[in-house]
């Protein structure tokens, strides 16, 4: 919607994921080499973790892209807490196998025949078992299990697995040994420090085509990255609805103000859990200079225990001292103010 306003090429700030845009930072460099190196050996097992929206899946696209894809043929899940029968069912199908009202056993044949038949030809099989972390102990062993199937002393099926943290508890249980002790190379993903979240946010920009249109203030920066935590996929939204926020404003510079603004929204749309509207960085005058019917009070009116001023908080709660008026003598006399008045005076 603001490409064609500011002169790019693309949308720089979509959330779905888009290898195009990938920003090697130090992490994401050292788990591509992992990847790598787990697919030039063809055996055992990578597996990549990190946070929701860190980037693995954008990882997994870029690495893809640079792979013969006549040579490889590579074969993406996304589990959903599957048992075992059912994720070798989900195995074979991505393998172009049908599984349907199939014996186990016939099953695992038929992918085996499949698998062969393709190394046969000088192809690779690659399986990308996404957010494995759901995955049952009993569906990882037979996904070791799978990983066993040779031909010719050469292994007939490379797995990398992607998931939250968690996932890498979940293949130290002893249950799991036997696949743990065939995990070749692990990597995990973090969020950006601030440094890197300013490259990051100028990296996409140059990428579709950003010649300084809109000019984005330097402590704007500092509040995609209060807001974001460093997590790309919230840089994006709140790049995303900045830019929308100064071109439905129709504006060419993004100000602490403009962020303000969008913060808010974010937070007034349950976006976010995250409220940094009381943060010092928006004591900035520019803020109530651009738009003065602003207030700094962070939203709605705090209405529970811990009364706020500003920026502060007290555990005092002042409605004790307003409300209920408990040190006074003539709390409630006056006639009329109570529905049990027989008389009241009108």
């Amino acid at each position: 919607m603001y490409e064609r306003y500011f002169n790019l090429t693309v949308d720089p700030f979509r959330l779905s994921p888009d290898h195009r845009f990938c920003f090697e930072h130090p992490q994401y460099s050292k788990a591509k080499s992992y990847l790598a190196y787990g697919y030039e050996r063809a055996d055992g097992f990578v597996m990549v973790t990190g946070p929701p929206g860190t980037g693995k899946t954008t990882l997994i696209a870029d690495f893809l892209a640079h792979l013969e894809k006549n040579k490889v043929w590579a074969a993406n899940i996304m589990t959903t807490q599957l048992g075992a029968d059912d994720f070798l069912r989900m195995v074979s199908y991505a393998f172009g196998v049908s599984a349907q009202r199939k014996k186990k056993a016939t099953v695992l044949h038929l992918l085996t025949e499949r698998l062969r038949s393709h190394n046969a030809d000088g192809g690779r099989a690659l399986l990308i078992v996404d957010e494995a972390q759901d995955l049952t102990f009993a569906a990882l062993e037979e996904l070791r299990l799978l990983s066993n199937l040779q031909q010719n002393g050469q292994p007939l099926l490379q797995v990398f697995l992607l998931g939250q943290p968690e996932l890498r508890e979940h293949v130290r249980d002893k249950a799991l040994t036997p696949l743990y002790q065939r995990i070749i190379a692990t990597s995990q993903l973090h969020a950006l420090n601030e440094g890197q979240t300013r490259q990051y946010v100028e990296h996409r920009l140059k990428v579709a085509g950003w010649e300084n249109d809109p000019i984005i203030s330097s402590a704007v920066y500092s509040i995609i990255f209060q807001f974001s935590e460093g997590i790309p996929r919230r840089i994006n939204l709140i790049c995303n609805r900045l830019f929308l926020h100064c071109h439905v404003g129709l504006r060419h510079k993004i100000t602490v103000a403009d962020a303000y603004i969008v913060v808010r929204e974010l937070h007034g749309e349950q976006l976010t859990t995250r409220n940094i509207l009381s943060s010092s960085i928006f004591d900035a005058q520019d803020v109530f200079d651009t738009f003065p019917g602003l207030s700094n009070s962070g939203g709605a009116n705090y209405t529970g225990t811990e009364r706020r001023h500003k920026s502060r908080r007290t555990l005092f709660d002042r409605r004790i001292e307003i409300r209920l008026d408990t040190g006074s003598t003539n709390r409630r006399r006056t006639a009329g103010r109570r529905q049990t008045d027989l008389a009241p005076q009108l």
